[in-house]
């Protein structure tokens, strides 16, 4: 394909860019051919508006700088491919906590003599805390 065949949708994912950013910029030269690059890569307008808004959210949290809405850094197609992999998984809901922990059972209660020696140790050592020895 040529980038003749590509100008009615640069010109629809343009604007819409210019939509979703809140910006005015025209489409120059130079700018037509970051969009027919972006296009013949494959990427979409669906993902262009997923890594936008996962650019947004970031930038509100004070993760990620406002340059990275830049026209000319969002569509250097190794930064967008890889903000569009982070903002797929970002988006996915996080599995039960359940699944989570480790499969470790709980131990076993003490026995009775366990169970008394641990409260003999407990008395000893509270008494001695109340008590100190004097030097």
């Amino acid at each position: 394909m040529d980038k003749n065949s590509f100008g009615p949708q640069i010109q629809a994912t343009h604007q819409l860019y210019c939509q979703l950013t809140a910006q005015k910029l025209s489409l120059r030269f130079d700018r037509e051919r970051l969009w027919y690059d972006f296009l013949q890569a494959g990427f979409t307008t669906d993902q262009l508006k997923l890594v936008i808004a996962y650019l947004q959210k970031e930038i509100r949290a004070g993760r990620r700088n406002v340059g990275a809405l830049k026209l000319s850094n969002l569509l250097q197609p190794d930064r967008f491919e890889e903000d569009l992999n982070i903002s797929k998984v970002r988006l996915q809901p996080l599995p039960p906590s359940s699944s989570y922990k480790l499969a470790i059972p709980d131990p076993p209660p003490p026995s009775p003599t366990q169970l008394q020696k641990a409260k003999l140790a407990f008395n000893r050592l509270r008494l001695q805390i109340r008590n100190p020895p004097n030097p």
